[in-house]
């Protein structure tokens, strides 16, 4: 027994390594290339997922690519705009493998491994990336930077980079690195573009001075026609009020003069009353002042002989009573009154 268990155990060794040399597993994320010989064919690629056979190398081998999304990031470069303006511009796409046989036959001089095709893959992306920037040359710089969010057209320029890359690279792009023709589509590398992006726009120091020069200027205009506006709407304003002030005033001079009228014809009435008896109106004047002058709890000591304080005399009475109608009452005191005082204490009734 001593001697079998060395012969099982490498036997088990033996038998394990040849399964490893002989098996190989697909994820669902991943896409296979076998190679027979270092020859490929439309049947070489295998996508289901799980485990799979083939013959140990040198016979067959596998190369399994990763079919989901990578990133890739480009470097800053400067970049001149339509208004002859400089801006620092970084971009960044990603792309992912879609055509594994196409993308092996494309990148399998660059090494036996995977990583080694991703790279020369992202060497030919990168350069055309920094090919399709120049569309930013289509456009003002204005355009790409604006006051008022969403009036950018920064997603425009995105969307033209795109369409450059997929349309292929442009002449002497990619030949420098895949010894492939100008003017091919990414189908031909077995790739695709899936997105497109501007991550960060830097102006340099002299645009930025010219920008913010610029946008002083702007916002000065702005205000010079603000403040015009303004003038010409307080003018107005004034113009207005000033009209409605004279209708008002109008109105009101009109509304006194027809009150003035009424009052006039009212007091005319009044003043043909006081004709016919001077007498007693000027009696009814003197109590009106008694009653206005002197509150209910006010203690005057007056002479009677004053206008007005003579109505308190009784002789100013029995005088007016006596004196026959149509005589003038003379100084307004009656007589046979002195220069007596007359105290009143409260209000005339």
């Amino acid at each position: 027994m001593r001697k079998l268990f060395p012969i099982l155990l490498a036997g088990v060794i033996a038998l394990g390594f040849l399964v490893y040399m002989m098996t190989y597993t697909v994820r669902f994320t991943d896409a296979a290339v076998v190679t027979t010989f270092g020859k490929v064919t439309d049947a070489s690629v295998v996508r289901d997922p799980g485990l799979k056979f083939k013959w140990p190398a040198p016979i067959q081998s596998v190369t399994l690519y990763d079919t989901r999304a990578r990133f890739l990031g480009s470097k800053s470069e400067t970049q001149q705009t339509a208004d002859d303006r400089q801006i620092v511009v970084e971009s960044f796409l990603t792309w992912r493998v879609t055509d594994p046989l196409t993308f092996n036959k494309r990148f399998n001089r660059s090494g036996s491994a995977a990583q080694d095709h991703y790279k020369s893959a992202e060497k030919v992306l990168n350069d055309l990336l920094r090919s399709a920037m120049s569309e930013v040359s289509k456009y003002r710089l204005n355009e790409l930077f604006t006051p008022k969010l969403g009036d950018s057209r920064l997603p425009a320029l995105e969307g033209d980079i795109m369409a450059r890359l997929k349309r292929g690279a442009a002449t002497g792009t990619a030949a420098s690195t895949t010894a492939s023709p100008a003017g091919e589509t990414l189908d031909a590398y077995g790739i695709d573009v899936v997105m497109v992006g501007i991550n960060k726009v830097v102006l340099p120091e002299s645009t930025t001075a010219q920008v913010f020069e610029r946008m002083t200027q702007t916002m000065q205009t702005r205000a010079s026609r603000a403040e015009e506006e303004g003038k010409a709407a307080a003018e107005q304003i004034k113009s207005a009020a000033e009209a409605d002030a004279k209708k008002i005033e109008a109105f009101a001079n009109l509304k006194a003069a027809q009150i003035r009228n009424q009052g006039d014809l009212e007091a005319a009435k009044w003043l043909g009353v006081q004709r016919e008896d001077p007498e007693l109106a000027e009696f009814l004047k003197k109590v009106d002042l008694l009653r206005e002058g002197f509150g209910k709890k006010t203690m005057v000591v007056m002479p009677t002989s004053m206008f007005g304080v003579d109505v308190l005399n009784p002789d100013y009475l029995r005088g007016l009573m006596e004196r026959p109608a149509g005589s003038a009452p003379g100084n307004g005191s009656a007589p046979g009154t002195g220069a007596s005082g007359a105290a009143t204490q409260g209000g005339a009734k």
